[in-house]
């Protein structure tokens, strides 16, 4: 799965991909090598990452509706 990113998008990942390379494993990485970067891992990791926002967003929704059930539940009257 390719994802697109903006180029603002991209530049934000970008300097802080390098921001870890040089505070965490103190080397220095180009610009070229953390854009290369985010493409493996958008193309590699991308899908796992996607499913999972949209498997939270189903269980997000899921427990909206049974909230708007029991609200629904508790606006019935009582039949004569």
């Amino acid at each position: 799965m390719d994802i697109e990113f903006s180029r603002e998008q991209t530049d934000n990942m970008v300097a802080r991909i390098k921001r870890y390379f040089e505070d965490e494993l103190h080397q220095d990485i180009g610009s070229f090598d953390a854009e290369f970067l985010i493409q493996f891992f958008s193309k590699e990791l991308g899908g796992t990452f996607y499913n999972r926002g949209l498997q939270d967003a189903h269980r997000c929704i899921q427990e909206k509706i049974l909230e708007a059930d029991y609200v629904i539940q508790e606006l019935e009257q009582p039949e004569p």
